[in-house]
Formats: structure tokens, C-alpha cells, sequence
């Protein structure tokens, strides 16, 4: 995927996560934290998060923790 084509955006301002604008994919969960590497929501977290990014990922988006933590 060509990250260039895509806009960021962050759903806080002070959040540290930007989430990727992707409007010719449906389903899509792209985040990132330096807009270099993204992940994809559902097939990376939380397995291929260092754990510093998965506590920050958990911290500003704890409906998306609470969710995996039930599956």
C-alpha cells in the first residue's frame, strides 16, 4: 500500500495515534504511529505491537481493547 495517497487524522487532538483515511477500501483499520509504519487494525493488533504501543494504543482507544479482550 502506497501510504503517500492516504490523509491522517487523529480522532483527539492529543492523541498519539493517527488513523488512516482509506476511502477506496471499506473495512479498513489503518493506524499509525509515526506515518511510516501503519498496521492494520484486525490483523496486527495486538500480537505485532511492541508493548509500549499497545498500552498507548489501548489508552486512546479503550472501546477497541475492550472489544479484542472479549475475543
Amino acid at each position: 500500500m502506497k501510504i503517500e495517497k492516504y490523509t491522517f487524522y487523529k480522532q483527539n487532538k492529543n492523541d498519539t495515534i493517527f488513523w488512516v483515511d482509506t476511502p477506496d477500501t471499506i473495512g479498513a483499520f489503518l493506524f499509525t504511529f509515526d506515518k511510516q509504519k501503519t498496521y492494520n487494525l484486525f490483523a496486527d493488533y495486538p500480537q505485532n505491537l511492541t508493548p509500549e504501543e499497545k498500552a498507548v494504543f489501548d489508552k486512546e482507544n479503550p472501546d477497541w481493547a475492550n472489544f479484542f479482550k472479549s475475543i
